[in-house]
């Protein structure tokens, strides 16, 4: 196996913590860049020459660089899971069904949960159309989840993949954010309480640390909703 030279650039949210917690499954040496978006890092022009984009997390493995969270969990199971701790091998069937669920994860369920936590905690302007199809298209897509867990031990099948990480980032934080129980699917809330013991899981959602304590930032964001429910429904004209 090639020695890594990898340094992570992220910041701690569902699609960074997608990474890092595949670096910590997979046992790699990396380094850590934190990325602040608040400050708007992530569109200066040395990372822009990593990712174009302007968006985390990115990763540098030498001189290849390599950006979307899809893409870099891809690569690293591509070129040092030589185990197959967390994928299957290329060519078989089992490889593109985690290939189909990660697809998946990357152009639904983050978008459209995406969405519906930007109505509910970030728009200048209150949306209940917004934030009621955004919601209901993630709850769907939970159900989609469930399905699929009740025929199958994970998401890609026998075995916990890059797959299950994916989607397991953004399971994660609905309760918090959305107010998701995750009762109403219970082949889905059974995968996602064995997930949450892994120490790897553990590890890779401190990387990197928030800059102040969760039970802060969800005052800080329950605050951001109070202001966003008291405007008018701007849906209405």
């Amino acid at each position: 196996m090639a020695t890594p030279d990898i340094t992570l650039y992220t910041s701690p949210t569902p699609n960074g913590f997608k990474v890092s917690v595949t670096l910590e499954e997979l046992g790699l040496p990396y380094k850590l860049r934190a990325i602040d978006l608040q400050k708007g890092e992530q569109k200066e022009e040395w990372f822009l020459k990593i990712n174009p984009n302007g968006r985390i997390p990115a990763i540098t493995d030498g001189e290849q660089h390599v950006f979307e969270s899809g893409a870099v969990m891809q690569y690293l199971v591509d070129k040092y899971d030589t185990e197959r701790k967390l994928s299957y091998a290329p060519g078989t069937p089992e490889y593109y069904t985690q290939l189909a669920w990660v697809m998946w994860q990357v152009g639904g369920l983050g978008p459209m949960q995406g969405q519906a936590q930007f109505f509910v905690f970030f728009a200048s302007v209150r949306s209940d159309f917004c934030i009621e199809r955004y919601t209901e298209e993630t709850r769907r897509l939970y159900s989609v989840m469930e399905a699929r867990l009740q025929e199958s031990p994970y998401l890609a099948g026998d075995k916990y993949t890059i797959a299950d990480i994916a989607c397991f980032e953004w399971v994660r934080v609905a309760p918090m954010l959305l107010d998701f129980d995750l009762s109403e699917w219970p082949a889905l809330k059974k995968w996602h309480d064995t997930l949450v013991q892994r120490e790897a899981v553990q590890k890779g959602y401190t990387v990197p640390p928030r800059a102040i304590p969760d039970e802060q930032f969800m005052a800080f964001l329950n605050s951001k909703k109070a202001e966003i429910m008291a405007k008018g429904n701007s849906d209405v004209q």
